[in-house]
């Protein structure tokens, strides 16, 4: 015989908002999030999720002319999770750049509708240190040494086309990476 959940008096309904936050790491490929949301893990107790380790672990980041919508459907998937981990106390940091200013709006109205403390984290790279990470990223690929994927031309231009730098008003803290 199983036995249904019954909750103590006076938590079915709880209105307490959890103590948990989402970090939301905004940046360029390269610019150092990884580096960032390492030291931020330790320091918040949090979990990463991370749209790069599924697209490694599950499609090797062969996702071809798909990646596009693949990668939306492991963002909303992982939104909804990152609510559910908020909810249940532990911190998430989600190290995705968030590119657009759109997004970041979105993303933010997402978080402020699900009652959910969020964080907006920037980091912030020159144009020449930027070019070395890329080309030390790039580097690590070719030997091997990491399951990353190269920064080819078409990336680049990719990122160079659709990448908005946020305005200081959209971001909590505004960390400037120096090699």
């Amino acid at each position: 015989m199983q036995t249904a959940f019954a909750p103590t008096a006076g938590t079915a309904k709880s209105n307490v908002k959890s103590m948990a936050k989402v970090f939301l790491i905004c940046g360029k490929i390269c610019s150092g999030k990884g580096f960032y949301t390492r030291q931020l893990k330790e320091k918040e107790h949090a979990v990463v999720l991370s749209c790069d380790e599924i697209e490694n672990d599950l499609f090797h980041h062969d996702l071809g002319d798909r990646r596009d919508a693949i990668s939306a459907d492991i963002k909303a998937y992982l939104h909804k999770k990152a609510v559910d981990i908020a909810r249940a106390g532990c911190n998430v940091i989600l190290d995705w750049g968030f590119w657009s200013r759109e997004e970041r709006t979105d993303v933010s109205a997402y978080y402020k509708n699900a009652d959910i403390d969020f964080e907006w984290h920037y980091i912030d790279i020159s144009d020449a240190d930027w070019a070395k990470n890329i080309e030390a990223r790039n580097a690590a690929v070719a030997a091997g040494e990491t399951t990353d994927y190269a920064v080819d031309s078409g990336l680049l231009q990719k990122i160079l086309t659709l990448f908005e730098t946020p305005i200081p008003d959209e971001i909590d803290v505004w960390f400037t990476n120096r090699r």
